[in-house]
Formats: structure tokens, sequence, C-alpha cells
């Protein structure tokens, strides 16, 4: 399939994007099936957002023993790993 880039008006601040073909491959690819609604100032703003009202909780890193912090309180019976370490115990 050929994809072409679209023109969509940002659902916040109402301002023109482009949402390009790579993006619209890159999309499907992940089995997304909606166009964005925000530019992406306001995806980033967004995401900030909601990051910066995220409660975190430290722990330790199971691998590297490293203090880190964490979106969700860890329970004791799975490993906990920083952000280093985790990419090497993602399955997928």
């Amino acid at each position: 399939m050929a994809f072409q880039d679209q023109t969509i008006k940002c659902k916040d601040c109402g301002k023109d994007f482009v949402w390009t073909a790579d993006e619209q491959e890159f999309y499907q690819q992940k089995g997304f099936q909606n166009a964005p609604q925000r530019c992406p100032d306001c995806r980033k703003a967004k995401k900030a957002a909601l990051r910066s009202n995220r409660q975190m909780f430290k722990t330790t890193c199971a691998d590297c023993g490293k203090e880190c912090e964490v979106p969700f309180e860890p329970k004791g019976d799975r490993p906990v790993y920083c952000n280093e370490c985790y990419p090497k115990h993602r399955q997928g």
C-alpha cells in the first residue's frame, strides 16, 4: 500500500501538521488504526504533562543494584530493572 503525506489539524492548538507517508507506514507496522490527532509539539507536551503527574517509586535494580525510580509500586514478586538493564530482559 502506497502512503501519501496527509495534512491534519491538531485538536489542541488548531495548527496544521503533516503526517508523513513514513509515519503512516510506521503506524501500520505497529498496528495503530487511528491517525494522530495532535501535532508533534502538542504530543510531546501531553506526554510531559502525564509524566509530571505520575507517582514514581524508588527501588533497586535486580541486575546492577543501582537505585532507580519506576512508575509502579514494586510488590517484590517480580524483579524490577533500571532503564539501562530493562532492555536486556524485554521479551519479543
